[in-house]
């Protein structure tokens, strides 16, 4: 683990912790709303250590609150998590050899950890990169949910200090950049069509569903179409 931190140099590293102190924010925000929006002080806490995914956490959170099915919840965030599939042939060469090596870092393979990861040209570089914004996110987040978790036990209504905003602005300025690109436009606008369209007609946690399939189909037939006859 030395050899991952002697290999960060100081432009990575402050890199690394920018992200880090962004995400003890919106670890604040999540633990704030799901406290406030009536589930117990552990839960989020809980859900931070085991599951460890920012988008699938929110949304189990805001479905559950909105009265959706649990299940559907739970479905909505694996449906989300299974962009990781992917990430994991693109970085496996960073998470180690050994069996607990690979497992513990098949846990903190988050989209900031691969991010950094991929851009990395030396195999080193990118292990220590990996690595060291995974576990610092892993510890800063937690750390982050716990306070939000006991500020939303003593503040009744979240929403009056914009928390509720919090992590649908770090989605959009996620999501903003990727739009520019023509192919990531239609499955967009597909998701938001069938979320906008089913919402009014379906239990809460249903048109999320629909849309991330909206989504995958969206991205389904836009994927170019090999030639007759080629191999």
């Amino acid at each position: 683990m030395r050899s991952i931190w002697r290999t960060l140099d100081r432009g990575l590293a402050r890199d690394i912790g920018l992200v880090c102190l962004a995400d003890t924010l919106v670890g604040v925000s999540y633990g704030a709303i799901a406290v406030g929006s009536g589930f117990p002080l552990w839960a989020p806490m809980l859900l931070s250590l085991l599951v460890f995914a920012g988008a699938s956490q929110f949304m189990f959170v805001g479905i559950v609150a909105s009265g959706g099915n649990p299940l559907a919840a739970v479905a909505a965030g694996l449906l989300v998590n299974a962009r990781h599939v992917p990430f994991g042939f693109a970085v496996g060469d960073a998470l180690g050899r050994g069996l607990f090596g690979r497992l513990a870092g098949s846990h903190l393979m988050i989209d900031e950890s691969v991010a950094f990861a991929l851009a990395q040209r030396d195999a080193d570089r990118r292990r220590a990169a990996y690595w060291a914004c995974g576990i610092g996110l892993f510890v800063c987040w937690n750390l982050g949910v716990v306070v939000g978790a006991f500020a939303g036990s003593a503040i009744s209504d979240t929403d009056a200090f914009g928390l509720d905003a919090a992590f649908p602005a770090v989605l959009l300025a996620l999501v903003l950049p990727s739009l520019k690109d023509r192919a990531a436009r239609l499955p967009v606008l597909i998701g938001v069509v069938v979320a906008l369209a089913a919402t009014p007609l379906l239990p809460a946690g249903l048109p999320v569903l629909l849309a991330l399939v909206g989504v995958v189909a969206g991205a389904a037939a836009k994927e170019p179409k090999p030639l007759e006859g080629a191999h």
